[in-house]
């Protein structure tokens, strides 16, 4: 029997959106100070390629890519983001919409191990 992994591919996503949810939090600190670049991390999805974890997989068709570390980055102007004219570059705007999407993703993640974590209390009291 293989181990489940659900729980250690859900701890490294609360990892990795604690991390985003500081690089956002940095920039809305700093949204007023001159000539500071926003920042942010790699989409979840992308460090998915690079884990040390190997997913199982019963059909040809699955992936089979792990999970790594997030790298944080300077934003280029993306989304029409304007530079200011104090060489800012943080919409606050944009930085909220980016704090729901990590409280979203929080949610969902610790959603879905509650209800797979009940599922295993299930199987094993019977």
């Amino acid at each position: 029997m293989q181990p489940i992994q659900l729980f250690e591919l859900a701890s490294r996503q609360a990892q990795w959106l604690t991390v985003r949810q500081n690089v956002v939090a940095g920039n809305i600190a700093n949204a007023n100070t001159p000539h500071y670049k926003a920042k942010d991390v790699k989409p979840f999805e992308s460090v998915l390629q690079d884990a040390s974890i190997q997913m199982a997989a019963t059909n040809k068709m699955h992936f089979t890519d792990g999970l790594a570390a997030s790298q944080v980055a300077e934003v280029g102007m993306v989304d029409g983001v304007q530079i200011q004219q104090s060489g800012n570059s943080v919409a606050i705007e944009q930085e909220m919409m980016k704090t729901g999407e990590i409280k979203r993703d929080y949610e969902l993640s610790a959603g879905l191990v509650k209800a797979f974590h009940r599922m295993m209390l299930m199987a094993v009291r019977k």
